[in-house]
């Protein structure tokens, strides 16, 4: 029988090469060129560059499915609608964060089941760093091919409380908000960071909570959401139901919570932050 783990070797060297050719650009004496899409957003020749790499490598593989990418059409509702399984990919995630050369970006694979991220990879180009996990298979952090399992922090009232927030956006509204919560811990740390880096910082048990009060696409998310549900945490819409995938016509995601430690009372929280 097919294991998810099977897809853990090929995708790897897929997110490595894209990496390095998101690394040419990033590192060329020439001016990073910038466009704006549709919506407002940058794009640069390393995202399409990534993207062919990813395309084609998955193309590749012997288990067909289906890919969306942030670089591509998106198909209509209609027809993804009646996929069960497909690959859904950010070849650059954090643009803005690649222009400004912080090396807060990444490449991300996710293999959506349904609803539900089953198997995530996010590459980090700069440093080398892989987050890669799957549904039963647990999540990992991989450096220059040392694999380490991660696993989501506990979380005590006398402890610090670590959150991690965007950037770039909803920092108004997340500060706002830790204010009603921040008394009921020893203390409250908000660190700022770039793209899916966040939802790997929890999985791998270096913070606690990304609150996100912006909107996303379902490419931001999902392999990132993949690793930290294999690390035992994960990412709820303002309903406190679990973030889902390809379930209306558009690709936005609600404002959403990420959290570790699923034992702790995080509805009962999120509910007196607001």
């Amino acid at each position: 029988m097919f294991d998810l783990k099977d897809f853990f070797t090929p995708l790897k060297q897929i997110v490595i090469e894209a990496g390095e050719a998101i690394l040419e650009v990033y590192h060329s004496d020439d001016p990073i060129s910038v466009k704006t899409k549709s919506d407002d957003s940058p794009v640069t020749k390393a995202d399409h560059a990534a993207h062919i790499v990813i395309d084609k490598g998955l193309k590749s593989l012997a288990t067909l499915y289906p890919v969306i990418s942030e670089e591509d059409g998106l198909p209509a509702f209609e027809e993804r609608s009646q996929w069960q399984r497909y690959w859904l990919v950010d070849p650059l995630d954090g643009t803005k964060e690649f222009i400004n050369k912080n090396g807060e970006f990444t490449v991300n694979i996710a293999l959506i089941d349904g609803d539900e991220a089953i198997l995530g990879m996010v590459y980090v180009p700069v440093t080398g760093v892989l987050y890669y996990g799957a549904k039963g298979a647990g999540a990992y952090k991989e450096l220059r091919g040392e694999a380490l399992k991660i696993n989501v922090s506990p979380v005590n009232f006398n402890q610090k409380l670590t959150v991690v927030g965007s950037r770039r956006h909803g920092a108004e509204a997340l500060e706002a908000m830790l204010k009603n919560v921040e008394s009921k811990f020893e203390s409250l740390e908000l660190v700022s960071m770039g793209s899916s880096l966040k939802i790997c910082a929890i999985a791998e048990g270096t913070a606690h909570w990304y609150p996100r009060l912006a909107l996303t696409s379902e490419w931001d998310t999902a392999a990132a959401h993949a690793v930290l549900s294999a690390a035992g945490g994960k990412i709820m819409n303002i309903d406190l139901n679990t973030l889902d995938y390809n379930q209306k016509a558009d690709i936005l995601n609600p404002y959403f919570h990420a959290v570790g430690d699923s034992q702790f009372d995080w509805e009962t929280l999120i509910q007196e932050s607001a």
